[in-house]
This record gives structure tokens, C-alpha cells and sequence, in this order.
């Protein structure tokens, strides 16, 4: 899809974190275009830095860099920080994530409590920052990115897929809440990225089949189309958006049936009702 570099109306300030290169770094291009000033958050100063320059010379935007590791708690403060006291922040953009494509069993627990602290307490920690803010001024956008392991959590690292799994609950819990107070949530759910994702996750993407392999150009060009649909959850490679309203309907009819006063008559225990 071809990006206008024509500007947009100002829409005042997108925070996105893992900013630095990968579909964060699409991100701030997409969003300067769109009339968004920047905050870039991301542990590489210099690749930051570059990519600053790079959009300031194209688009004219201002763009801020933030260089902190957001898998440790200082770096989470610092950002959580930002969220709450910069009233131009319009939108937040979780989208800084590890992951995994090892088995649990050879998985090194330390790397997998590192995984969560970054995928789960991070995106939870910014994303409470943020929303408060966006309620008291009427509005606000916050996108988190998942992923589709979030619904098939037995194709990649077990550990990886159930903290995309808790973004995707997260997501519907928040949009749940916080739709009526004028805050959108997007929840993406790509799947296999062109990206470093893979080589740090420790099966380069070029051992892949190629056929199921986005690039993160088309990933973000088709998260901003479904945010501009009015889509909760954006799936890109999807064909039929019927696919996920069925997947969505299964779910939402198990409510009535999922806490009774006594168990179901055909486990054969407790009471009859």
C-alpha cells in the first residue's frame, strides 16, 4: 500500500514503544504521516536517534526519543511517567515484545520470566498510566499488539503465547470498560513478521515457509485500516472478518453457562437443579 506523505491535521502525540526498528519503527513513520507528533520508546539510543532525524526530515513532525529497557522497572516508571503528564499524548501504541519458538521444556525460565515482565507487566503498567488520562480529557487511542498465538497458543513457546493471550483478554476487558468513556482499544493479532522477532526468538524467519510471512509494512498499513474500520481486533492476514465474529460469538455464548450453582448434570455429581 502507498503512504501519503502529505500531512494530516495535527492529532497530537502517539507514544510507541519498541519504536526502534520492526513494526514499531513502521508505526512512527505511519503516524507522522498521519499528522502525530512522536514518542519514541526503545533501548537503542543510536537506532532511535536515526530514525528521528529520518522522520523530522520527511514529515516535519516532532519526534521525542525515549532510549529505557521497558523489561526493567525503571524503565517502565519513566515511561508510565511520560503517560501521565503529557496532556498532547492521543494515543498509546504497546507494541515492545520478546518472544519464544522453543519448546517449554528447553526453554530458560529466567528468559521466560524476562518475557513476561516485558510482554505482560510493561504493556499492563503503561497502558494503566495512560488510560486514566485519556478518560479525564474525553478520548484517547490505545493499540496493543498480540499475536495470533493469543488464540493458538500451542504453535510457538507456551510461555510467549500466554502472555499474547493476556494482551488479547486485557484488550477486551479495557475495551469493555473504557469504550463509553470515549477511549478506543485495538487489539492486533499478526502473525509471522518480518522482523529481528524471529532471529532474537531463535529461528531466523528466513527458515520459515514464506507463503505465511508478513512484511511489517503491510502488518501496520492493515492494523491502521482496521483501526480506521472501527475494529477491535485486527487480524491481517485474515480474509473473512465473519471468521473472527464466530470465533468472538463462541466464546460471548458461553457466558450464561460458565459459573452455576451446581455442576453440569453431565459430570453426574452434586445436586440436580
Amino acid at each position: 500500500m502507498t503512504q501519503s506523505t502529505e500531512h494530516n491535521a495535527d492529532q497530537g502525540t502517539a507514544l510507541i514503544t519498541g519504536a526502534s526498528s520492526g513494526i514499531g519503527a513502521v508505526y512512527a513513520d505511519r503516524l507522522a504521516r498521519r499528522g502525530y507528533d512522536l514518542i519514541l520508546v526503545a533501548r537503542n539510543q543510536d537506532r532511535l536517534n536515526e530514525l528521528a532525524r529520518r522522520l523530522t526530515t520527511s514529515t516535519g513532525r516532532s519526534v521525542e526519543v525515549i532510549a529505557v529497557d521497558l523489561g526493567a522497572p525503571q524503565g517502565v516508571r519513566r515511561a508510565e511517567q511520560i503517560l501521565r503528564t503529557d496532556a498532547s499524548i492521543t494515543m498509546l501504541v504497546n507494541n515492545a515484545g520478546i518472544g519464544g519458538a522453543g519448546p517449554l521444556l528447553q526453554a530458560d525460565v529466567d528468559r521466560m520470566h524476562a518475557m513476561i515482565d516485558l510482554n505482560v507487566t510493561a504493556l499492563m503498567r503503561l497502558t494503566y498510566a495512560a488510560a486514566p488520562q485519556f478518560v479525564a480529557r474525553g478520548g484517547g487511542t490505545i493499540v496493543n499488539i498480540a499475536s495470533m498465538v493469543a488464540v493458538a497458543p500451542e504453535i510457538l513457546n507456551g510461555v510467549y503465547g500466554g502472555s499474547k493471550a493476556f494482551v488479547l483478554a486485557f484488550s477486551q476487558s479495557l475495551t469493555h470498560e473504557l469504550a463509553s468513556r470515549g477511549v478506543r482499544v485495538q487489539v492486533v493479532l499478526p502473525g509471522a513478521t518480518r522482523t529481528e522477532f524471529w532471529d532474537i526468538a531463535g529461528q531466523p524467519v528466513d527458515h520459515l515457509p514464506q507463503e505465511i510471512v508478513m512484511s511489517a509494512e503491510d502488518l501496520v498499513d492493515a492494523a491502521l485500516a482496521g483501526l480506521d474500520l472501527g475494529e477491535f481486533a485486527t487480524v491481517p492476514s485474515l480474509p473473512d472478518a465473519a471468521h473472527w465474529q464466530a470465533f468472538e460469538s463462541a466464546r460471548v455464548a458461553l457466558g450464561p453457562n460458565l459459573s452455576r450453582s451446581v455442576p453440569a448434570a453431565r459430570y453426574g455429581v452434586g445436586r440436580v437443579a
